[in-house]
């Protein structure tokens, strides 16, 4: 008789309930093991306990709960759930936690105790969670970590879930934990459905061949590439790419940079600069344009290389770096142009070179036959090689090939110019100084002669099989003929101005340059593209905001007189005073002793 009765009494709570439910949209009770009250609890609060088969079950407007607990305040629609509880959101969400509290007005829920939420692509865990209905959003700021299969472990000491977009919200000690690499940064908003990442604040993705740093970013974490702007670096293999903007692919290991790009190279002392570079790692290659500028350091002097484009390629102990179209070197004491130089860093050679498509009918091909100036002294070819000691970074010596001409100018008539031409040129340096000149074959030279006071004693004018010449304080000092053909001495009234130069003289003194910003002086003005990128960092709103405090207020309307359940547990940095409401979470419930009646 006793069962009956409980039984019934069960029956028709659930019949008035649920009729009273469907009216006021309040929460649904599904099962119960069991229904009593406590004169322990608030008076008016249902105790619903599970049986041996189910556990307790209600339903609110698309949710479902399971606990082994439950206590439900009816006048404030607001449910405390107890033990392995359970709550599921249609097909995509699901929560599971030791302790959950909810209301079915302000449609705030608060869970505790192990919280673990899970929707398709990834899985949150978490201490406490606030969970809006209305907004389908879940927070936390008391520590979390959200696994995703594809991308890795995600852990932040404050996160928010927008269960609409699939979006994930971080900040503060931002750390993600991938297989491949490790990401940090002040806040990341990632979108679960496509591995997207958003950074804000410095950044750094940590790899075992590379290091990228940025203050604003992207990252596909399904395909490994990003976008990197403000500040944005990338180290690997003891080589820095900085730029306004960088991109980055880490399976094709490509990285390519624009906007005020510095690629530097500390194996070599090497710096790159310019406005785009693509840069390879697997094959030890990169290459840069736009205002490309090579600087070697060197302890005392470096070596500055400027041309349309540069390439550097092979591996750091034998770099080959190549600089094309209108390419031009600087060095306090040595300037030079040609149409293409070719370096061998490991062998100390650089080649000038004129391409073959600048032949002798190319109107230009006299302006793009590279030409070299040292300390005074201007040597044109069709190729030049230029030698130097890898290991002291001193000049040692250069060959001009084919159509050797040197030019000096006399120290005292600007119209007069000394002139060595032949079929090649070897010269020797010391301390970066040319102090000896070979021309070998067909050897010609016009010289102005001065006596100690650099009185003119006269022209001479050679032919000779080759010439030897002694250089010394930036004036020729000796001039040897070897197998000389003929040459005199002239009185300068009687050698013809017309023979004062050899055929194909081209002085280009105006071309040198004659500092490093020289280098740029005939290029063309450029146009970089704007870059945008992200925008500013934008503090996230609060997750308790004016519209969710009418909702939490709402929900006490009813029972003035009574604390108001929904305004509890409330995220630390919302700015809603809680009414009446306790200072900690409720202390679960004793263990009943009433058995289970059927």
């Amino acid at each position: 008789m006793k069962r009956f009765k409980n039984l019934l009494v069960l029956i028709c709570f659930a019949i008035t309930f649920l009729g009273f439910a469907q009216e006021k949209n309040h929460i649904t009770i599904k099962y119960a093991g069991q229904l009593f009250t406590d004169p322990d609890i608030e008076a008016g609060a249902k105790v619903f306990l599970r049986d041996k088969s189910k556990q307790v079950h209600f339903i609110h407007e698309g949710i479902n709960m399971w606990c082994d607990k439950a206590i439900y305040y009816e006048d404030q629609d607001f449910i405390e759930a107890y033990s392995n509880v359970v709550m599921k959101q249609g097909d995509t969400i699901n929560m599971v936690a030791k302790y959950v509290e909810y209301s079915g007005i302000s449609q705030l829920a608060f869970a505790s105790g192990d919280v673990v939420l899970t929707e398709p692509q990834s899985t949150l865990k978490t201490d406490t969670l606030h969970f809006d209905r209305i907004k389908q959003q879940a927070y936390y700021n008391t520590g979390g970590t959200v696994v995703r299969d594809t991308s890795g472990t995600i852990t932040s000491q404050i996160g928010r879930y927008y269960m609409n977009a699939s979006k994930y919200q971080f900040v503060k000690d931002v750390v993600l934990v991938n297989p491949e690499y490790t990401l940090n940064t002040e806040r990341l908003d990632f979108f679960t459905e496509n591995g997207h990442a958003y950074l804000f604040g410095p950044s750094t993705i940590v790899g075992e061949t590379s290091t990228v740093y940025c203050e604003r970013g992207f990252y596909d974490t399904n395909n490994d590439v990003g976008h990197f702007q403000r500040r944005a670096k990338i180290d690997y293999d003891q080589r820095t790419v900085e730029g306004d903007s960088l991109y980055f692919d880490r399976k094709k290991n490509f990285a390519s940079a624009s906007n005020n790009i510095t690629v530097t190279d500390t194996i070599n002392n090497s710096i790159v600069k310019g406005h785009y570079a693509e840069v390879w790692r697997a094959q030890d290659s990169m290459y840069i344009t736009k205002r490309a500028l090579a600087i070697t350091v060197q302890e005392k002097d470096s070596i500055y290389m400027h041309a349309d484009t540069l390439m550097v390629t092979g591996k750091p102990e034998h770099r080959i770096t190549r600089a094309y179209n209108n390419a031009r070197i600087y060095k306090s004491d040595l300037a030079g142009k040609s149409d293409s130089i070719h370096v061998d860093h490991k062998l100390g050679l650089t080649q000038m070179i004129n391409l073959s498509r600048f032949n002798s009918d190319d109107t230009f091909a006299m302006q793009r036959k590279p030409v070299l100036w040292n300390i005074g002294n201007q040597m044109t070819g069709d190729t030049i090689h230029l030698i130097s000691n890898p290991k002291t970074e001193q000049l040692d010596s250069l060959k001009v090939f084919e159509n050797a001409f040197l030019i000096n100018k006399d120290t005292i008539s600007p119209d007069a110019f000394n002139q060595i031409k032949g079929q090649r040129l070897i010269g020797l340096f010391k301390n970066n100084e040319l102090y000896n000149v070979d021309v070998i074959k067909n050897a010609e030279t016009i010289r102005y002669l001065r006596n100690d006071d650099t009185e003119l004693i006269g022209i001479q004018k050679s032919k000779s099989g080759s010439i030897n010449v002694k250089i010394m304080d930036q004036a020729i000092e000796e001039v040897r003929f070897l197998n000389q053909i003929d040459g005199n001495i002239f009185p300068d009234s009687e050698f013809p101005k017309s023979g004062r130069k050899f055929r194909g003289f081209d002085w280009r003194g105006e071309e040198q340059p004659l500092s490093v910003e020289d280098l740029f002086k005939d290029d063309p003005p450029l146009e970089l593209p704007i870059i945008k990128g992200l925008e500013d960092y934008v503090p996230p709103e609060e997750f308790i905001d004016d519209a969710v405090t009418e909702r939490i207020e709402e929900a006490g309307k009813e029972t003035p007189q009574k604390a108001n359940k929904a305004a509890r547990n409330l995220p630390k940095s919302t700015n809603v005073t809680p009414l009446k409401s306790p200072s900690k979470t409720p202390t679960p419930l004793k263990s009943t002793t009433i058995k289970s009646e059927k």
